[in-house]
């Protein structure tokens, strides 16, 4: 067996254990989602892959820093990586306009609507009078808020999982070549999010449904992710993507009522739409 294939298992491995057995016992142990509980073990979830890459790198007595892409040497490719979402959660919410059944609410009643089942009423009624105290509109508010939480704390979170994904994996699969190995880290970054998907996260009112499309969603995203890898040379860049992207994709929904968790956001069916577009992009550009 190839040595790569050899520290992608053991990285697997260790990887999945403690992930699963993590997400197994906050459910055993009565956790619910959407709550502080359940925030701080899906911060402390994403930061395994992290410690399992440093510690394979450790057993295989190998270098990190460089291997595993760790470099602060800016280039126009970082500010891509921070913009794309945004971007990417604007296009969406054209998209999801398209959709039968779905319309443009500014009012947000839409975004209230998707929380009646997931959060307290209170809690619920709290982020209404939030809303209405805002001097702008919370669309705006929250495109500003999520651009800095995209390259300050949401980049750490990510980062925790990037050194994994884009860090180890990237490396040690590289002999794949571009696309195989995209497909493949990102049908095993979904797979990986399987625990906390079907607990809630992402599509609550389709969890089962909601894990394979999870997987999908990240087999889309993998190429993009790689790209920025590839281009700006490191897996900080990577982790400011996924940070952006995880702190603006809420956008897509915040200004749109009807459709279901399966097809409208970032995560459903429109996104889909938006990220090949932007996976056709990567492949033209590789064409010329």
């Amino acid at each position: 067996m190839r040595r790569e294939i050899k520290k992608v298992l053991l990285f697997l491995s260790l990887t999945f254990l403690f992930n699963y057995i993590s997400a197994f016992l906050f459910a055993a142990l009565g956790g619910k989602w959407n709550t502080p509980g359940a925030y701080l073990m899906a911060a402390g979830y994403m930061f395994v892959p992290m410690v399992m890459a440093i510690a394979v790198q450790k057993f295989h007595k190998e270098p990190i820093k460089k291997p595993l892409g760790i470099s602060w040497k800016l280039n126009r490719w970082w500010l891509f990586a921070w913009l794309l979402p945004p971007a990417v959660a604007l296009a969406t919410f054209g998209v999801s306009l398209l959709l039968p059944g779905v319309e443009y609410s500014p009012e947000m009643a839409g975004f209230f609507e998707r929380f009646k089942g997931v959060l307290p009423p209170e809690r619920l009624e709290a982020m209404r009078h939030q809303a209405e105290m805002l001097p702008v509109h919370p669309f705006w508010f929250g495109l500003i808020q999520g651009l800095i939480a995209g390259i300050t704390i949401n980049a750490i979170a990510g980062f925790g999982e990037e050194l994994g994904w884009r860090g180890l994996l990237y490396r040690e699969l590289s002999f794949l070549g571009f696309w195989r190995s995209s497909a493949l880290i990102g049908a095993i970054w979904g797979i990986w999010h399987a625990p906390l998907i079907l607990q809630g996260h992402n599509y609550p009112q389709h969890p089962v449904v909601g894990a394979l499309m999870m997987t999908v969603w990240c087999m889309f995203l993998s190429p993009i992710f790689n790209f920025i890898r590839l281009k700006a040379k490191s897996v900080i860049a990577a982790s400011i993507l996924h940070g952006s992207l995880n702190a603006t994709s809420g956008l897509a929904l915040v200004l749109v009522e009807g459709g279901s968790d399966l097809t409208v956001g970032v995560t459903g069916a429109s996104g889909f739409i938006v990220l090949g577009a932007v996976n056709l992009g990567i492949y033209l550009t590789f064409r010329r």
